[in-house]
This record gives C-alpha cells, sequence and structure tokens, in this order.
C-alpha cells in the first residue's frame, strides 16, 4: 500500500514543481531547407498546445539536423546552442514537438539540467485538464500510465532501494537473494493499475453501447462532426442546435463527445454529433485510450469533414483527419467535407486546392452562420443515396422482419395478400440489403 501511494505521488506526469512552470523553449528539426516554413507552422501549433496547457512560450527554435542522434535526437553542435539559448533565457522547461524516446529524454535532460518534454506528454497533459465525463478522464488515465512505464528511471529517484532485506532476520530475504527492484515493484503496481483502469473503461463502454443501441432503434439517421482539433466542430453544432456546447479558441477544448437533435429543412431528423478533434502526430496511446469516444464517427450514416480553410496548415490538417479515419477503420465512410472560416480565408487557391481534392464539399462559416442552407441541401441529398425505395412481399409469420422494417423506413403502401405483406417502403440501403430475399422491386432514388 505504501508503494502504491508512493507511485501515485511520484508517477504524475507532469511534477507539482513543473505545474508552476510559465516559459518554455520549443524546439523542432527539419531536413532540406524546403522543410522549415512547415517547420515554424509546426512550432506555431506547438505554442498552441503549449499555451492551451498553460505553458508561455519563451522562444521557438526551427533546427535544421543532416540526421537524428540517436542518443540525444539532434546533433551535439546543435544542443550545445540550445543549452546556451536555454540559459540566456532562462527558461524553465525544453520541449520538443516530436515523441523522443525515453533514453533521448533521461539524456537531453541531463544535459539542459532543466525538465524536458515532447509534445507527447503535453498532449496528454492537455487532455488530462480538460475531460469531463468518467469515460474520457479513465481513458486519459490509462493513456497516462502506459506513457510512464517505459519512463520510470526519468521520473522517480528511489529506484535502487531493494524490497528484500539481508541477514538471518531478513523476513524471507534468503528467497529473493538480492530482493527485488524498486523499479520491478513499481511496474507491477503500474501494471495491475492498467488491468483496473481497462476494466472500468470496459464497464463505461458496456453502459455506452447499451445507449447507442437505444439511439439506433430509433433509426434517426446520424452525421459526426470530424475534423482537426480546433477547426470549429463545436461552434458549428452550437449554431445548428442551440447545444451550448463549451467553445474556446484553445485546442481540444472538446473531449467528450455531445449528441443533439436537428431537424433538416425538409422536415427530417437527424441527430448531430461533436466529436474529439484530431491533431497531427496524435500520440498512438491516445488513439488507442480514444478509440471508444472515436467510435461514435465509426457509429454514424455520414460523417461531416470540417476544414479550417483560414489556417496556412489547411490541406495537411485535412489530410491527417483522414489518416485517422483509416486507422479507426472509418475510412470508407460517406463524408461532406466542410470548409469552415471562408470568411476569414485569404488564400482563395487553397480553397479551389481542398475543393478539388474531396469534390462532395460546402463552403460556410459555422460563426456568422453562414452556407446554412447549402449545408442542409448537401446534407439531405446524402441521406437520400443512402436509401432505396422497394416493394416487398414478407409472410405474415416473419413478423420479427416486418416490425424491423416498418420501424426502420417509411412505409409507402401497405397491403395484404393471402398469408403475406405487402409493402412499399423507403429503407435505409443496409435493412433494404439485410432483407433483400423479400424484394420484388428495387427502386433507388438518387
Amino acid at each position: 500500500m505504501a508503494n502504491e501511494k508512493n507511485i501515485h505521488k511520484e508517477s504524475t506526469l507532469i511534477s507539482h514543481e513543473e505545474e508552476k512552470i510559465q516559459r518554455a523553449l520549443l524546439v523542432s528539426v527539419y531536413q532540406g531547407p524546403s522543410n522549415k516554413k512547415i517547420c515554424e507552422e509546426h512550432l506555431d501549433e506547438l505554442e498552441l498546445l503549449a499555451r492551451t496547457y498553460g505553458i508561455e512560450t519563451a522562444c521557438k527554435m526551427p533546427c535544421a539536423i543532416r540526421k537524428f542522434d540517436a542518443s540525444i535526437y539532434i546533433g551535439k553542435g546543435k544542443l550545445e546552442e540550445l543549452i546556451q539559448l536555454s540559459k540566456e533565457l532562462q527558461v524553465d522547461l525544453v520541449i520538443f514537438d516530436d515523441e523522443i524516446t525515453p533514453a533521448q529524454q533521461r539524456n537531453l535532460q541531463k544535459a539542459f539540467i532543466i525538465p524536458v518534454m515532447d509534445r507527447t506528454e503535453v498532449i496528454l497533459g492537455v487532455f488530462g485538464q480538460r475531460a469531463q465525463t468518467k469515460e474520457a478522464r479513465l481513458q486519459i488515465e490509462l493513456a497516462k500510465v502506459k506513457y510512464e512505464v517505459p519512463r520510470l528511471k526519468r521520473m522517480w529517484t528511489h529506484l535502487s532501494r531493494q524490497a528484500g532485506t539481508s541477514g538471518a532476520g531478513g523476513g524471507g530475504a534468503y528467497l529473493k537473494g538480492e530482493g527485488e527492484k524498486q523499479i520491478e515493484i513499481d511496474r507491477r503496481i503500474l501494471k495491475r493499475k492498467i488491468d483496473q483502469l481497462q476494466k472500468e473503461i470496459e464497464e463505461v463502454r458496456a453502459n455506452r453501447e447499451t445507449q447507442r443501441q437505444s439511439r439506433t432503434r430509433s433509426e434517426i439517421p446520424v452525421f459526426a462532426i470530424i475534423g482537426y482539433t480546433n477547426a470549429g466542430k463545436s461552434t458549428l453544432l452550437n449554431a445548428l442546435t442551440e447545444a451550448g456546447v463549451f467553445v474556446e479558441d484553445k485546442l481540444f477544448a472538446t473531449l467528450d463527445t455531445t449528441t443533439r437533435k436537428f431537424t433538416l429543412k425538409n422536415n427530417q431528423d437527424i441527430l448531430l454529433i461533436d466529436t474529439v478533434g484530431f491533431i497531427r502526430k496524435l500520440p498512438h496511446l491516445l488513439v488507442a485510450a480514444f478509440k471508444s469516444t472515436l467510435e461514435e464517427a465509426l457509429e454514424a450514416d455520414i460523417l461531416l469533414h470540417l476544414v479550417d480553410v483560414s489556417h496556412p496548415m489547411a490541406e495537411e490538417q485535412a489530410a491527417t483527419t483522414y489518416e485517422v479515419l483509416k486507422e479507426l477503420g472509418a475510412g470508407r465512410k460517406p463524408i461532406i467535407t466542410v470548409l469552415n472560416k471562408i470568411d476569414k480565408c485569404e488564400n482563395p487557391h487553397m480553397i479551389h486546392r481542398i475543393r478539388m481534392s474531396y469534390p462532395k464539399n460546402v463552403l460556410i462559416s459555422a460563426l456568422k452562420r453562414e452556407g446554412f442552407d447549402d449545408l442542409q441541401e448537401v446534407m439531405i441529398q446524402e441521406l437520400k443515396r443512402q436509401r432505396t425505395i422497394v416493394e416487398m412481399r414478407i409472410p405474415q409469420s416473419e413478423y420479427a422482419a416486418v416490425s424491423e422494417i416498418m420501424r426502420s423506413g417509411n412505409v409507402l403502401n401497405q397491403d395484404y395478400e393471402e398469408n403475406d405483406v405487402l409493402l412499399r417502403v423507403d429503407l435505409p440501403i443496409p435493412i433494404a440489403n439485410k432483407y433483400a430475399h423479400y424484394q420484388l422491386i428495387d427502386k433507388t432514388h438518387k
């Protein structure tokens, strides 16, 4: 029990002293002069991440390197320059834009003699600050613990202690030899913690699955609003539904999914889901930890992919979203690309390139509520593509099939002949395919 208290106290991702940190040196590397501009844009995003976490940026350093150093990530000459700069600026910590290995982190920290963090650690910290629901908090805690395991030597100073004792009165020390190293005890404790967190997440997930099945039975089409963090997803949900979702000009302002009902202008009811934002170099730990939250996008009928076209890296951000969707198995979902913040976009060529890359698109300003009629029209047309009108003959004895079909679709005509039910019904294509063996005529309305 004492050890577990030690773990809780000492394994905190950011220590008590680090919580007071105000100023940081941000470092990103690039190879080749043509990549310097991209590196600077990445540093701007890291600065926004740091600000979201409560850290002030003292300096942003794009570093040109010829090759990566396995022990210190950057070259020795560049490291000496950065150490000197950190002393001149009197920064409290150094943050690297890329994920660095535990060994690199230890070596860099020894060289700088101040804390060294990487992008992953900052993102984990931001997520930890902003998670609201029990599920999100559990998932973040799990990701943090998994991140900590290979970094025990960096984080804890008591690793040289031994659990066993020597001497005749050692109380079992003769069974353990020199005794069990503290690091082994700590790892075992963390392993138990991981198992417990995974068990709690499964329980929460089971409850959410029950809620999802209830929603599915309602057969209301579901649209998931996805996109890069800070693209305006919550602003769009609020503008359409008056949902009152928290909106802030910071990264990951929304971590928990919000679902609201909305009626399109053709009187079609739909559900809109606001999901967690995607980000470049999303830590693998968080993809895994948040998979159950991001599964909301997998379950949606149609995805609204929001792109901030006013951002200079809009094309890269759109590509990042698609990469994460593929990793989640949602790459083939019907997607409407929604180009947001057109009122702020100063580069019309950017809009043109994105529209060429993603043909099914619409232009809006969620903040100014511009383009909403066009957006709804595209949504209505996409819904029509997901449905088909069929005529069916179903034996009355197949009551379960008749019940699901009538619940899932819009019955246009219903009749009885002998012991069969005759239906002409507008159905979602998956339901129509499920009961294709009852169909007499299949007319798809595009």
